[in-house]
């Protein structure tokens, strides 16, 4: 089983293509490019999450209360989708 590592695709400065350690036997897959489709729609959530919800530095003390509060942005952001997951046919 191999991770599903996002590409990279920034230049360093000397002007070559950063690489990875991830051949073209796992990127030539259409498993891999779904992964990345996946993967990006979870990290929207994260982001959301910390720009909109208030999640990116918690003020509040106490386990119980931290995830009380990421409990409460994430049903936020189900409340912000849910016109378009309606409207999908």
């Amino acid at each position: 089983m191999t991770p599903h590592i996002a590409i990279d695709g920034n230049v360093r400065k000397t002007g070559k293509p950063r690489t990875t350690a991830i051949d073209q036997r796992v990127t030539r897959h259409s498993g891999y490019a779904i992964s990345q489709v996946i993967r990006k729609r979870i990290e929207e959530i994260y982001g959301w999450g910390k720009t909109v919800g208030g999640l990116a530095q918690v003020k509040l003390r106490g386990l119980a209360k931290v995830k009380a509060r990421f409990i409460f942005g994430l049903a936020g952001y189900n409340l912000i989708r849910l016109p378009k997951l309606l409207a999908a046919p």
